[in-house]
């Protein structure tokens, strides 16, 4: 008796854009640097070495962990990891990318994220975040956001960019 079994991979990518009245140089600083990424989102602090092969850690800030521990559960400090795939500021970032704060996400392993950055006319700029989610179910659910609260942890990268817009442009978070 022969057994054949067959693997389906399904490719997911989500493409999300922002326009924001911000410099390319601003909006570098704040998707690569800790004392931007603590004042919107999630308020994870990034550690980014900004060269092909270098580390991208996230880490869970303080307001993280008090906002997890008020909802009822922990948050590791370490909650991305990742490495760096192709950085050319103030233009493209392309990293690995994986969530560490679940464990069945973890298992799904790492995904690739890309944000481009293009300077149009009129002194604002698009931000083109691609997440290619492929082989990651629970993490693409999680990061695309619907209908749950963002301030619970449920609003994805809608959230996110939606946050950074406003930060950069009124120098306040959406929920701050």
């Amino acid at each position: 008796m022969t057994t054949t079994q067959t693997t389906t991979t399904t490719r997911t990518t989500q493409v999300y854009k922002v326009y924001i009245k911000a410099t390319p140089e601003a909006i570098w600083e704040a998707i690569t640097k800790p004392e931007w990424t603590e004042r919107y989102g999630y308020t994870g602090l990034i550690d980014v070495d900004l060269k092909a092969g270098g580390a991208l850690k996230i880490r869970s800030s303080e307001e993280m962990r008090r906002s997890a521990e008020a909802n009822g559960y922990g948050v590791p400090d370490l909650i991305i990891d990742g490495e760096v795939l192709e950085a050319d500021a103030p233009r493209k970032l392309v990293t690995t990318w994986r969530m560490l704060m679940d464990p069945t996400m973890a298992e799904e392993g790492f995904t690739t994220l890309t944000h481009e950055i293009a300077e149009l006319q009129g002194g604002y700029c698009s931000l083109t975040l691609v997440h290619d989610l492929t082989g990651a179910p629970g993490l693409a659910a999680m990061v695309a956001g619907g209908d749950a609260d963002p301030n619970q942890g449920g609003g994805g990268w809608p959230w996110v960019l939606s946050d950074l817009k406003s930060l950069l442009e009124t120098g306040k978070a959406l929920a701050g």
